[in-house]
């Protein structure tokens, strides 16, 4: 498996977002979506990676500057048909390596509270990812867990 910089120009990405943006609206509510679309992962401050096992599109994930030593995680996905395999895992490690070379002191991010999110909530909790308030232009949700680390 490859992890590389993508510039979302391809199709493919662009459909494997769009699949990932539709699945959020059909298990949140649309004032808890905090999914980025492709005009928003384009934007300057965001990095966007997406990991390929051959020719296939397998997971992607992408880091937002906050600030000076802050950035969020956001659009970590992996293909339906291989959750759990040890992509997001292999990508989640890359993204955070990533993120300190590029002089990032803390890495946050929000995923969802419904059970559907857990096996998220247990990835982030694995690589030192604990529970904290909300940052940024977040607002307390029910619908949303916060989560942080120091790197």
């Amino acid at each position: 498996m490859k992890v590389m910089v993508d510039d979302l120009s391809g199709p493919e990405i662009a459909g494997f977002l769009d699949e990932h943006v539709r699945q959020m609206r059909s298990i949140t509510p649309l004032e808890s979506k905090h999914a980025l679309d492709l005009d928003e992962l384009r934007r300057p401050g965001v990095t966007f990676w997406s990991i390929v096992d051959g020719d296939t599109l397998v997971g992607c994930g992408a880091i937002k500057k906050l600030d000076a030593g802050h950035a969020e995680l956001k659009s970590m996905r992996t293909t339906p048909v291989r959750k759990r395999s040890g992509i997001a895992s292999r990508l989640l490690e890359h993204i955070i390596t990533e993120a300190r070379a590029m002089g990032f002191t803390r890495l946050s991010l929000e995923t969802g509270a419904a059970e559907f999110f857990l096996p998220a909530r247990k990835l982030y909790g694995k690589f030192g990812f604990i529970e904290c308030g909300p940052f940024a232009d977040y607002r307390p949700d029910p619908n949303s867990t916060f989560m942080t680390k120091v790197l």
